[in-house]
């Protein structure tokens, strides 16, 4: 299943999600606004709020509203993407 491209929105989310694993994103840190993100990584609002809906199902964001979107957690393993994978070596 690696052959299928993956949405653009599952790319979004994966690179935010690598971003919190890596500590660029620590627990507490605010994602950037919407319309900030869409200039950031050259994608529509609507991407934008997909991926931020995938991160919130992986239970990694948290949205308030009108405060913005917040880390409430650090990815595991199962949240990687399959290529993204480690194997522990």
């Amino acid at each position: 299943m690696s052959d299928l491209p993956r949405y653009e929105y599952v790319k979004l989310a994966d690179a935010i999600a690598a971003d919190i694993a890596s500590g660029r994103l620590p627990r507490g840190a605010a994602l950037p606004g919407e319309r900030a993100m869409t200039e950031l990584y050259s994608v529509s609002i609507g991407t934008v709020r997909r991926a931020i809906s995938e991160l919130r199902k992986r239970e990694l964001v948290a949205t308030l509203p009108a405060k913005g979107t917040y880390v409430i957690g650090v990815p595991g393993p199962t949240d990687c993407s399959p290529g993204e994978a480690t194997t522990g070596d």
